[in-house]
């Protein structure tokens, strides 16, 4: 399966240090793995999946959508405040 991101994942990822960016990493290869692990959102989200997982104490939540079998696009990370808010708004301009 090939991964792509988008410009607000690749955005917020280049501000992640190191030790960051390897948790983040083998949080998606579990997804790749397992691509139904995130919770599948509704309404205007709808087949926008949301993976949680910690980075040291602070809960952070990843967007991802999978497109056909073959592509799984990383749309959005970040933590809770404002996070569902930022990703519909996204999901409007993107499609």
């Amino acid at each position: 399966m090939r991964v792509v991101q988008s410009w607000s994942f690749a955005k917020r990822v280049k501000r992640f240090r190191k030790q960051e960016k390897q948790v983040l990493d083998r949080q998606i290869h579990v997804i790749l793995n397992n691509p139904e692990i995130g919770q599948e959102k509704r309404g205007e989200l709808r087949g926008v999946f949301v993976h949680k997982f910690k980075i040291h104490s602070t809960q952070y939540l990843l967007a991802y959508r999978i497109k056909g079998n073959e592509i799984l696009e990383l749309i959005m990370i970040g933590p809770h405040e404002n996070y569902y808010r930022d990703l519909s708004k996204y999901t409007k301009y993107s499609k």
